[in-house]
């Protein structure tokens, strides 16, 4: 870089060349090239502007990079990064408790290692939150309308609330209604029909429902909204009734009910309240619903309303997505039970559509958490990449015979693994509950659910109070915002429970990263977070959850990438359990020794062709103790003639093992020292 002084003021030529070696001299001049400032070619006439000039020349090769003079002037001096705390304990000692802030330092842990990696992105996200059913309505509506406003700025406000930023209405009655009759927007006299929709109104939600969904989006103005109906009008159906019965099989019933629903979506935009989502039917394998609204729906009578509804909608409402499914993460027993002699009971419902030919109207699938395991979004998700997953209902329940404490403790430790984690590490979209709002009674409702809870309760006496689903969705709401993306973080939790740390991590729109952790052991735990080279520990009570922000910033961003694994195979010595987990990039499953620690205990990865890296980490896992005591890291080209790199001692449950640029197929890490422990990787990752 040349500095030519003008009457102007400095002029700098040659920039673009030395920008690339900027960074990397900020962090080490020698590794760029340079060994101090004067390896930058700078001329000025004058020995008296020299020094100005350099000074000049340092703001300009800094200022780009955020790099301010003092800190140069003193020395590299790594910057202060903190994380914000907040905590929600299964005693309830704590609710969304801010705790003190904790600092990222530089030293490594010896406890199961959370690694967040911004380079590495997932699904976005359109929001978090629940239901505003009639029966949520009602009793809102039944609150003083300083209690009310209160409330609704608890759920919805991001600042002084939770920010409730995701709403699955029910569009028409569903078992959370209110009134002794349920109703759709097109109900007539039994025997009678209205083909062209004449009876058609949302007068009824305008009443309540409305008002406060826009009192939400006035709250919340991100906030996205979904509707689903429990049923067609019953004219359309079978049974000629809502509760039960299939549509009936009619070129101009699919075109009727298509035309139906468009019109919900116009009626409720004209009502200030898009519908951003749209599903067909809700829960369309549960055949018998008790009581209230509900519709057999099979796979090819949802593929032809999708096809009547994809065009139409397209043209009234292009913004508004299809869904599809909108049931559980599996069939239901009982649902396979009562399937139609000579039907099939469809269990990969969602595959058929989206294998069908209405899939090209549909942006992905809508799951419920009744049965199954939320891996099934990870799969389905697997075979259509390109189609979405949204989690639509999760009700937390209430024995009577429970005390309040018990069902608060049940439902928060639940709910974090299975809803607040689990959905989302699965590909979710959303994470959505069921009643937003309910009595001290768990209702009212008419038919259905008897036992469900809701965010918050209103008592008798207008108190209102908050139930454990508000703080499960309020850690995701209040943090991360629409928009924004999940990215990689190492969890040890299972759904099915396994008592280890399990976390899921997003970087919002803003830049900023929210990490939430749950430690399913009743016992605390104590785990630590690596972002970029920089960590901090922290010990979280038993079963608590608790959500983890901070800021972008260079301090904790990685120069290195992590290498996809797709085409690699492992095998180890011995066998033990699964060498495969040890490149799953899943941290809760592991290949282990299954005997005492020796040096003839090795793992080798075949990363399926020659691939260059600079960092191997290897991580036991939360099986504390089980990490290798000694390594050796060697390569191979051919799988046959190592050559070796890196040894030392165990640097604890994670071990980062820094390389020289390196091009290799093959790696095997020996084990180098005896131990009684077990030997255990839960995963080995390559980094470039």
């Amino acid at each position: 870089m040349t500095v030519r002084l003008t009457r102007g003021g400095p002029k700098f030529t040659g920039y673009a060349r030395f920008s690339p070696l900027l960074p990397r001299w900020l962090d080490n001049p020698a590794r760029a090239g340079c060994s101090d400032l004067r390896s930058y070619a700078v001329t000025a006439r004058g020995r008296a502007m020299k020094h100005a000039v350099r000074l000049l020349l340092i703001s300009a090769l800094l200022a780009p990079a955020g790099v301010t003079e003092p800190a140069l002037a003193t020395g590299h001096r790594p910057e202060k990064v903190s994380a914000r705390v907040w905590i929600t304990t299964p005693d309830r000692a704590e609710l969304l408790t801010e705790r003190a802030e904790v600092a990222f330092g530089s030293s490594s842990s010896p406890h199961p290692t959370i690694v967040v990696d911004p380079n590495r992105t997932y699904q976005g996200i359109d929001g978090f939150g629940a239901s505003i059913t009639d029966s949520s309505a009602t009793v809102l509506l039944g609150l003083t309308p300083d209690a009310r406003a209160q409330t609704m700025r608890e759920l919805f406000d991001p600042v002084r609330g939770i920010g409730v930023s995701f709403l699955r209405q029910p569009l028409g009655s569903s078992d959370f209604t209110a009134s002794a009759e349920h109703y759709t927007y097109d109900d007539v006299p039994a025997g009678q029909t209205d083909f062209p929709l004449r009876h058609f109104s949302i007068a009824r939600d305008q009443v309540a429902i409305i008002p406060l969904l826009r009192e939400a989006k006035r709250l919340n103005p991100a906030l996205k909204v979904m509707g689903t109906p429990w049923s067609p009008p019953a004219w359309m159906k079978t049974t000629g009734s809502l509760a039960g019965g299939s549509l009936k099989d009619d070129p101009a019933i699919y075109d009727a009910y298509a035309r139906y629903l468009v019109k919900i979506v116009q009626a409720y935009a004209r009502a200030g309240v898009p519908l951003d989502f749209l599903t067909l039917q809700n829960e369309p394998q549960n055949r018998t619903p008790d009581g209230y609204p509900g519709t057999d729906m099979p796979v090819a009578q949802q593929v032809r309303v999708i096809e009547a509804l994809g065009p139409k909608l397209r043209q009234a409402s292009p913004h508004t997505k299809i869904l599809a499914y909108d049931h559980n993460w599996g069939t239901h027993p009982d649902d396979i039970a009562d399937t139609p002699p000579g039907a099939s009971p469809e269990i990969d419902y969602p595959y058929q559509v989206l294998r069908s030919r209405a899939a090209r109207w549909v942006a992905g699938t809508a799951f419920h958490c009744y049965f199954g395991e939320p891996n099934a979004q990870s799969a389905l998700q697997a075979t259509f990449p390109e189609k979405g997953i949204w989690f639509t209902e999760c009700s937390g329940s209430r024995d009577p015979a429970d005390p309040p404490a018990k069902v608060f403790r049940d439902t928060l430790t639940w709910h974090a693994r299975n809803v607040v984690i689990g959905a989302t590490r699965a590909g979710a979209r959303t994470a959505v509950n069921w009643n937003i709002a309910l009595d001290s009674t768990g209702g009212p409702h008419n038919g259905g659910c008897g036992t469900c809870t809701g965010l918050i309760t209103v008592h008798p006496d207008g108190n209102v109070t908050t139930d454990a689903e508000y703080f499960t969705i309020g850690h995701l709401s209040k943090f991360v915002r629409p928009g924004a993306r999940r990215i990689a973080s190492t969890s040890f939790g299972t759904t099915g429970w396994n008592g280890q740390v399990m976390d899921v991590a997003f970087r919002n729109p803003d830049g900023s990263t929210a990490l939430i952790v749950h430690n399913q052991n009743d016992a605390p735990r104590t785990f630590a977070v690596a972002v970029g080279e920089r960590s901090f520990e922290y010990t979280l009570p038993g079963g608590a959850l608790a959500t983890f922000t901070w800021p972008r910033t260079r301090a904790l961003e990685s120069k290195l990438e992590a290498v996809p694994l797709d085409d690699a195979t492992a095998i180890a010595v011995p066998a033990g359990e699964a060498p495969r987990n040890a490149i799953d990039d899943d941290a809760s499953t592991r290949w282990s020794s299954g005997q005492a620690q020796s040096p003839a205990q090795y793992v080798q990865v075949d990363l399926g062709k020659p691939v260059s890296f600079r960092r191997v980490a290897l991580d036991s896992g939360g099986f504390l103790g089980d990490f290798a005591r000694g390594y050796e890291l060697s390569v191979s080209d051919d799988g046959k003639s190592w050559r070796v790199l890196a040894s030392g001692p165990g640097a604890g449950q994670l071990t980062t093992i820094d390389l020289p640029r390196t091009w290799a197929r093959h790696l095997r890490i020996r084990s180098t020292e005896t131990a009684a422990n077990w030997w255990s990787v839960a995963d080995v990752r390559f980094y470039s």
